[in-house]
């Protein structure tokens, strides 16, 4: 039942997201004296609507976006006479930008403002994903089974603090084996036995300290298959542990470390985007058949399944930066510059406007508005690989959906 919810509330949230977009749209448009026709949810067949103004809003059948109509967005549109003055492609440069990117921007500040409810409200995540040492002390020679693998009693100073680690110092490699993650410290650490070498950063300092690697009991993870369960090891340990995974923050503390944060979502968003085309491979090995990565890409169903998953476990911290991140992802892959996405429209205002300083600059008159009917071509290429994509995505999803518990 909680799953059910999750998904629901989830897709929910992606069609505010979407109606937002939109909204972003209409009233920078609206306020920048533009004429915006109609405001809709959703495609296909109408559910209702109704006028206010000089602007009709409405629902639609199929929840897979929304749309909003601009007059004269491009110089193909016909135009009633009360819209000649009011066209979108005869205003200012700076205008047709701040509208095109006004759904962009709604996308990013519903993203913000969702990581800033997630850090006042359960803290955000630590994203040094060096193998930064937060505590050091004794080893528990064992540790008890399921359900809550609770470490044994011990006392005493552990085998890294008597070799003079201390909190704050980066491990960055274990007997000449680099180490980038704190994860990758503990598997380096494990197989050993006896005194290892480990390389410290302190500072501006570069340290070589001998450890004596204790061996305990453990249970650890020996395959990465979401479905794998721990089993009992004996494994090396040296008695340090890493910082916080959460941290937490006041509602003044929580603003500069929300955009801290969003500037590394931002960043892990980017690079999504850029390797989008190398993971067609990997969801087309998930449709027939193959191991579906967590890493590859999801559709709005699959985003509202893994949103569910979350919810059916309570981990309503992730259900929330799941969302965060598919605005901050819609309002990336809107900036891309190729029509029919906003970015392809902020590229032809962009165009025009330096073409037309350039004109000026020889003393020619302004040039006529972009012919949209020579982009159609291009265009068309556009949404037919885009279109793909996302069946291929959706298809994954469906078939072979990401399973993360």
């Amino acid at each position: 039942m909680m799953f059910v919810l999750g998904v629901v509330i989830f897709a929910l949230g992606i069609a505010i997201s979407i109606a937002l977009h939109e909204a972003g749209h209409m009233w920078t448009a609206q306020k920048l004296g533009m004429k915006v026709r109609r405001y809709y949810i959703g495609f296909g067949p109408r559910v209702f609507s109704f006028r206010r103004g000089e602007t009709e809003y409405g629902l639609k059948a199929i929840p897979a976006g929304g749309f909003c109509d601009i007059a004269g967005m491009t110089a193909l549109d016909e135009l009633e006479p009360d819209e000649h003055d009011r066209a979108m492609y005869k205003q200012k440069t700076w205008k047709r930008l701040v509208v095109m990117s006004g759904g962009i921007g709604m996308n990013f500040l519903l993203g913000i403002v969702l990581v800033y409810g997630l850090a006042v409200s359960a803290g955000l995540p630590n994203t040094d994903n060096r193998a930064v040492v937060g505590s050091v002390g004794c080893v528990a020679p064992s540790q008890a089974g399921p359900p809550d693998y609770t470490p044994a009693d011990c006392s005493g100073i552990g085998p890294a603090e008597a070799a003079g680690i201390v909190p704050g110092d980066v491990i960055v490699a274990v007997d000449g084996e680099s180490v980038e993650t704190f994860g990758d410290l503990v598997r380096a650490t494990q197989p050993l036995t006896g005194t290892a070498e480990f390389t410290v950063q302190r500072g501006d300092e570069t340290l070589t300290l001998p450890v004596t690697v204790e061996p305990v009991q453990r249970w650890v993870y020996e395959s990465t298959r979401p479905d794998a369960e721990p089993v009992s090891r004996n494994v090396g340990a040296i008695g340090v542990g890493g910082e916080p995974s959460v941290t937490e923050h006041t509602a003044l503390s929580a603003v500069p470390a929300t955009f801290d944060f969003t500037g590394y979502l931002v960043a892990r968003t980017a690079e999504a985007l850029v390797s989008l085309p190398s993971k067609v491979a990997d969801l087309w090995t998930a449709v027939t058949g193959g191991e579906r990565s967590i890493d590859t890409p999801v559709s709005v169903v699959g985003a509202s399944v893994i949103g569910g998953q979350f919810a059916e476990r309570g981990i309503w911290e992730s259900f929330v930066l799941l969302l965060a991140q598919l605005n901050f992802f819609l309002g990336a892959f809107n900036l891309v510059p190729l029509l029919p996405l906003d970015g392809g429209h902020m590229a032809v205002a962009i165009y025009e406007r330096i073409r037309n300083w350039v004109r000026g600059l020889r003393g020619q008159p302004a040039g006529a508005p972009v012919d949209y009917m020579k982009l159609l071509p291009l265009t068309y290429v556009a949404v037919v690989i885009g279109g793909a994509f996302m069946v291929l995505t959706l298809t994954a999803d469906i078939v072979n959906p990401i399973q993360l518990f």
